[in-house]
């Protein structure tokens, strides 16, 4: 029997893992192998709604262990992670572990495997920002480095890799998991409504996400940004979501002013099927977020992107994505005469199918046991 271990450290973690969880589970029933699955999550980041909206909700697994780290410096979270996992490695002895994404527990788990000689799959690989000032960029690039399987989303990341000097032979481009999630529930989360729910018309307003430490946790950025969100909701109604961290800047910096009079309705942060929901009907989506990116891609809803860079250029090349960085007058022009307002048919990026899981479940399957 295998044994697997997957590790999630942050919210939209669950996302990622599940599709694969789901697919090798399917995989085994169908070909008779034999397999234990366990979900870990680090506590990297927590919120009491967790459970609600992300479990019972979607369905996702629930953690057979939960470390608790909790917050704190990137030095000392990084710490705290791997001191806890590797008592959980030596303990369980899988046969496999698999992370995703760019998170302080991707490479602080993956870091505990290798060196305890267990093989390692990344999935979300090769993805590259070429901004060595982001944490997550870092933790990309060394997670991939000492990965055994490194399974990716779009083709460009290939390249990326071998350019890093990685064996191709490591390299396994699967899909986006991210997507299979999306198409599972894109049907339940639509039937929230959430647009009627707020009082909005469909492809009458805007959606609003802004947590990058580069935009909001510099005043002359936050301050300007905040300006023109308020001066583009004069055209169009704006519906925010507003992240903590953001919230907590805007009040600290007196911010809150600016945006008296503006047509923006602020809320909580959303679930995942209410902001899908309201994603979906949305006639344009200002974000810096990179799962943002590729899920306004395949719901064909018009994105900018106010990022100096993305890791995700697919959504640019393939997409409805323009990026514009954080100048208000590149962000006003591409809010004004956005391409993909002209409604042209969008094909998903190739293999953003659903079945991302599926192929990462047959590689992993396939593979022989360490001797």
């Amino acid at each position: 029997m295998k044994k697997i271990i997957h590790v999630v450290g942050a919210r939209p973690n669950f996302m990622k893992v599940a599709p694969v969880m789901e697919a090798i589970e399917a995989h085994c029933d169908s070909t008779g192998q034999a397999v234990r699955q366990l979900l870990v999550h680090t506590g990297q980041h927590y919120t009491p709604e967790l459970s609600k909206l992300l479990f019972d909700d979607l369905g996702l697994p629930v953690p057979d262990i939960n470390l608790n780290v909790g917050s704190g410096s990137h030095g000392a979270q990084t710490g705290k992670v791997m001191i806890a996992f590797e008592e959980v490695l030596e303990k369980e002895q899988p046969d496999i572990m698999v992370v995703v994404g760019d998170v302080n527990s991707t490479i602080a788990c993956a870091l505990d495997a290798v060196k305890l000689g267990i093989p390692v799959a990344h999935v979300e690989a090769g993805l590259r920002s070429f901004d060595r000032r982001m944490p997550e960029e870092i933790n990309r690039i060394l997670t991939d480095q000492i990965s055994d399987w490194l399974f990716t989303t779009e083709e460009g990341a290939r390249d990326n890799l071998l350019r890093e000097g990685i064996d191709g032979d490591r390299i396994h481009f699967v899909g986006n998991v991210m997507i299979d999630t999306l198409l599972k529930h894109r049907d339940k989360a639509l039937a929230r409504n959430m647009p009627a729910r707020l009082g909005c018309t469909p492809g009458g307003y805007g959606v609003v996400t802004l947590h990058r430490p580069s935009n909001v946790d510099d005043p002359c950025s936050l301050r300007n940004l905040v300006s023109l969100l308020a001066r583009i909701s004069r055209e169009l109604p704006l519906v925010w979501p507003v992240h903590p961290r953001t919230q907590h800047k805007i009040d600290s910096l007196g911010l809150a002013s600016l945006l008296d009079g503006a047509n923006i309705q602020l809320l909580e942060p959303q679930g995942y099927l209410d902001f899908m929901s309201l994603t979906a009907s949305a006639r344009v989506v200002l974000t810096d977020s990179g799962g943002v990116q590729e899920e306004t891609t395949i719901l064909r809803v018009p994105c900018i992107t106010m990022r100096e860079n993305t890791e995700r250029p697919v959504t640019i090349s393939q997409g409805t994505n323009v990026l514009t960085g954080t100048n208000p007058d590149a962000v006003w022009d591409a809010f004004m005469h956005h391409p993909a307002y002209a409604g042209d048919s969008i094909e998903p990026p190739p293999l953003w199918d659903g079945h991302a899981g599926l192929r990462i479940a047959q590689t992993l399957m396939a593979a022989k046991p360490q001797a």
